[in-house]
């Protein structure tokens, strides 16, 4: 027999050990929260300074009309964010923590930039309308992610999956012009991201538990997952500017 299971002081000893763990990791996901809602700010304010600074906006696009081309600027604008992106995954381990912060705020404004052509194509109002019902999807697919019980990890197995499958879609159907294929991408997108949030804040979580005590790897964690999220709400975001969005005349 076990003793210690009556001594109160044991369990006095036990709820403080886990009450301070549960500690630990509310703030390391507000860490990630904090990141990914500071990107989403600053890509936000160079989505708005591409599309109303002119210099900016002469840089990035050639304006014809109603139609938006891209300069040769624009062009590497465009892809920048992926090669951020691919930057920060494969150079995790040898990048310092510093440097891996510096890439992620570079990627944000980037994509900021990236992003203004939004501003040309859309109405001010329904951007912001769009942004709302983004928010309001994401945070409570987030919360869910958090407070479930439930292991996601085959969910997000099959989400990912579909994710490559709407993407060699996308690709087939910028041959084939099809709006009502458009229309399905934009419906199995929107599942998809709307998944791979709770799915990605429970992964989040559990980067907390293999890095705990390793300061500069949660640190780095919380920047990476910080990236997951930021990628799901800018994905669903598009989608959703797609179904409510109103087109300028």
């Amino acid at each position: 027999m076990n003793y210690n299971d009556n001594n109160p002081m044991s369990y006095s000893a036990r709820d403080a050990k886990a009450s301070s763990y549960d500690m630990g990791l509310r703030a390391y996901m507000l860490t990630v929260y904090n990141y990914m809602t500071s990107a989403l700010a600053l890509t936000g304010i160079f989505a708005y300074l591409a599309a109303s600074w002119q210099p900016l906006t002469d840089a990035i696009f050639v304006m014809q009309g109603h139609h938006v081309g891209l300069t040769g600027f624009g062009w590497l604008v465009t892809f920048a964010p992926l090669i951020f992106v691919l930057l920060m995954s494969f150079g995790l381990n040898s990048m310092s923590l510093v440097t891996l912060q510096a890439i992620f705020w570079v990627y944000s404004a980037t994509m900021g930039l990236s992003l203004s052509s939004l501003f040309f194509v859309y109405t001010g109002a329904s951007l912001v309308k769009a942004f709302f019902i983004t928010a309001i999807v994401f945070g409570s697919m987030s919360m869910w992610g958090y407070v479930t019980k439930k292991d996601l990890t085959s969910i997000g197995h099959f989400l990912i999956m579909g994710l490559f499958g709407i993407i060699i879609a996308s690709i087939i159907n910028i041959f084939m012009h099809s709006s009502g294929m458009e229309f399905v991408i934009s419906i199995l997108a929107v599942v998809i991201f709307t998944g791979l949030t709770a799915y990605d804040t429970q992964k989040i979580k559990s980067f907390y538990y293999a890095t705990a005590g390793d300061a500069t790897a949660a640190g780095k964690s919380a920047i990476m997952g910080a990236l997951n999220l930021y990628l799901d709400f800018i994905n669903l975001f598009i989608e959703m500017v797609r179904f409510f969005g109103d087109r300028r005349d």
